[in-house]
């Protein structure tokens, strides 16, 4: 059976990274857009990344433009505007889809382990969120949810 570790996604420059780079660690996985209304979760993002990326937490921003064309930048204007309008350090990675017949891997592995609303497979909109814990087991987290809220659960992925 396929873990999370078993995938290849694309930096923001189109190289390759391995997701078994982040074996035994804990990984948040995010489709991020910078005109969404939930933009600012960015802000929350970071704080969660610089408390606890030395403890062993890793965020990933995956842009997408699947809900209202809401991430219509290109690889450099979406690293800029994460950059300089809220100092994010952790990775954004290349543009995705998330639904659809040109969904990422990675993304129909997350969907297929952590269905949502209803047993849904489908991602709503942006700024769902997965957590992949230490064991690889996913948790999936609502829009709605705010990065602050998901703080417990990322220090007991840490501290298992």
């Amino acid at each position: 059976m396929a873990t999370v570790y078993d995938y290849t996604v694309r930096d923001a420059a189109g190289g390759p990274v391995d997701m078994a780079a982040y074996k035994g660690k804990v990984v948040l996985v995010v489709n991020v857009a910078s005109k969404c209304g939930f933009t600012p979760q960015y802000k929350g993002l970071e704080a969660l990344y610089r408390k606890y990326k030395d403890q062993g937490l890793v965020i990933l921003g995956f842009p997408c433009n699947q809900f209202g064309q809401q991430e219509p930048g290109d690889a450099q204007e979406i690293q800029n505007f994460c950059s300089l309008t809220y100092d994010v350090t952790f990775p954004v990675l290349a543009k995705v889809e998330v639904n659809g017949d040109k969904a990422e891997p990675l993304y129909e592995h997350l969907k297929a382990r952590a269905r949502g609303f209803l047993g849904s497979k489908s991602i709503k909109w942006n700024f769902t969120k997965f957590l992949v814990g230490k064991d690889g087991k996913v948790k999936r987290y609502a829009p709605l949810a705010k990065p602050e809220q998901l703080e417990k659960a990322i220090q007991a992925a840490l501290g298992a």
